[in-house]
This record gives structure tokens, sequence and C-alpha cells, in this order.
């Protein structure tokens, strides 16, 4: 056996041993690249989730106890539509919620108005989120 085939084995570096490294390799290649195919599959086919937006159209302070908030919903026809809804005060802390429930309509957008009841002085009237009922 010769000096540097001597070294070789010593050390690992073997024919065998790279054959097994570049198997191994592949092997995690694939994997990564089925996971990868996968979930683009999973996302692009996924059309169970309906597109629901929302837009605050204005926030009315009343007084120390309410706030009048208008908000615009877009949903596709015949989804019936949950917001969450919230007052903020001056220190940014939630001090007013209310969950607005819209049955299923034949137009794509609607506006509602709503009353929140406080329990400070609310600043600002924001949507939490809006999701299909």
């Amino acid at each position: 056996m010769s000096s540097s085939a001597a070294l070789d084995a010593r050390y690992g570096r073997t024919p065998e041993r790279r054959a097994r490294q570049r198997l191994v390799a592949w092997i995690a290649g694939i994997g990564v690249a089925l996971t990868v195919i996968a979930w683009v599959v999973w996302v692009a086919l996924d059309g169970t989730t309906a597109t629901i937006q929302s837009r605050m159209l204005g926030a009315d302070i009343l007084d120390d106890r309410a706030v009048t908030m208008t908000v615009e919903v877009s949903a596709p026809a015949g989804t019936e539509v949950s917001c969450a809804l919230e007052v903020q005060n001056a220190n940014h802390a939630i001090v007013g919620w209310k969950i607005v429930e819209l049955p299923s309509s034949e137009r794509y957008t609607r506006t509602f108005t709503e009353t929140v009841n406080t329990v400070d002085q609310g600043v600002t009237g924001l949507i939490y989120r809006c999701w299909s009922a």
C-alpha cells in the first residue's frame, strides 16, 4: 500500500466513503425538493379561503364611553362575515371591543356603522380582524 493510499484510508478519504456521501447528499436534495414542490402545490390549490378585505371609513368619539365606527367590508357574495372592532385610548390600550356579525349578502362590498362601548375615553377605533363566519 502506498503512503498516499494509507493516509487516505487513515483519514476516511476512501472511494466508498465518497460514494456514500454523494448518495446521502442526493437523498437529502431530493427530500428538500419534494417538500418544496408539495408546499407550492398545497398553497396554489388551496381554494377554500375566501378573500375578505376591510377598511376603516371613520371613527367618531361620541363621549367618554362610546365610539361610533364606520367600516367597509368586501367579501365574496353569499359569505357571512364577522369583524372584531376595537377602540384604543391615548396610551394605545384597548378600552372597547365588539364583534359584529354580518349576514350573507349578494353585494361584494358592504358598509356598516357600529357603536362600541368603552371603559375609558377612546381616541381611535380600529378593525382588529374580519373573517368568514
